[in-house]
């Protein structure tokens, strides 16, 4: 069962228009609502609920169609969701200047509201009008990032977290970083050494960034990549079969320069911690965790407050990252490319092609940013 306190029931955004009445009848509704999502809200006969990550998107997009009930359909604050009102907001959100992929996830989001609203208050199913999804697929356009998004994604991993050198650093500053540090790394400040600089100047973003940056990783990918897969010889990821994500064959994945130079010195520093000792996963969390689908969206986040990429009309998540490798891969190299790069099996894009050399893509990798 998921931790229903990492989910937020209402944005601060909503908590600052509503007065105090009001604000305590939402938050009573959404904190219902959020409860049900994270426990039964994906299948209601088997009590199976979606992931915080996906509940926490969910009540952003659901909190904006409440506000757009209050103030574009001049209802004012009311929690009489109707399927009228749910029919207005898609066509007000057909006329947007927003990804295809960003309209079918507000849509699904209102859905999941609905759902709730059949469930546990009676409320009419809702049939909506207008459909933002591809007739009967199950592939929907996906956010990318640019080239000039991925180059400035690969940047922040560089600044990502990191504080000054120690050495450029005043007594007294010093004094300052290590408050700093000994909340980051939940240690008594008078625990704080020098070492702890480096670590928090780590290659552990930079490696890993960068690493999905050219191979498209998938977050299940992240959570399996041990230290065998890196072969910096001749710099490429080699992935074993068992580890392959929905694949049946082993794996060859081209890296850039600067990805290799980035992993070589991350394992070097990753020798020296303890959290590794004994342990082949080549990235884990600050808590010692493989990373999840969920603790990879956030890292994403953040990176792109970090660089100054606007997320707000986009479904941000690490998927986003590789699409962006098939995208510029596609462009530069063809789907040939593309399909050793990503490790994909579907013979209907690529029986036509010849397999890229590795030479290759890590050519095209330089061009991507």
């Amino acid at each position: 069962m998921s931790n229903q306190n990492e989910v937020k029931a209402v944005p601060e955004k909503t908590k600052k228009r509503l007065n105090d009445r009001q604000l305590t009848d939402y938050e009573n509704y959404m904190q219902q609502l959020v409860d049900w999502l994270l426990n039964i809200g994906k299948n209601v006969d088997k009590a199976e609920g979606y992931s915080s990550h996906t509940v926490e998107t969910a009540v952003y997009q659901i909190d904006k169609f409440h506000r757009f009930i209050w103030d574009e359909a001049e209802d004012g604050y009311t929690l009489q969701i109707t399927t009228d009102h749910a029919d207005q907001y898609m066509q007000h959100i057909a006329v947007e200047d927003w990804q295809q992929s960003y309209k079918a996830s507000l849509q699904k989001s209102v859905k999941r509201e609905m759902k709730f609203r059949t469930h546990r208050r009676g409320g009419s199913t809702w049939n909506p009008e207008i459909s933002y999804y591809d007739n009967g697929s199950t592939h929907q356009p996906r956010d990318f990032l640019s080239k000039e998004e991925r180059i400035k994604i690969r940047e922040a991993a560089l600044s990502y977290g990191s504080i000054p050198s120690y050495s450029n650093l005043t007594k007294e500053e010093r004094d300052e970083w290590k408050s700093y540090l000994a909340q980051r790394f939940e240690l008594p400040k008078n625990k704080v050494e020098k070492k702890h600089w480096g670590r928090a100047n780590s290659y552990k973003f930079p490696s890993l960034v960068w690493t999905s940056l050219d191979a498209g990783l998938r977050p299940i990918e992240v959570e399996r990549a041990v230290v065998d897969w890196v072969d910096l010889e001749n710099n490429v990821l080699r992935i074993p079969k068992q580890d392959s994500s929905k694949n049946q064959n082993n794996w060859v994945v081209a890296l850039t320069d600067r990805t290799a130079t980035a992993l070589e010195k991350w394992l070097e520093e990753r020798e020296k911690y303890d959290k590794y000792s004994g342990r082949d996963e080549l990235w884990l969390t600050r808590r010692g965790n493989p990373y999840s689908s969920d603790s990879l969206s956030y890292l994403m986040k953040n990176l792109c407050d970090e660089a100054g990429i606007s997320y707000e009309n986009r479904e941000m998540t690490w998927y986003t990252i590789r699409h962006s490798v098939g995208t510029q891969m596609t462009r530069e190299e063809g789907l040939a490319a593309t399909q050793s790069q990503l490790r994909h099996e579907d013979e209907r894009t690529t029986m036509r092609y010849d397999q890229a050399p590795v030479e290759d893509r890590q050519e095209a990798l330089d061009k991507m940013g």
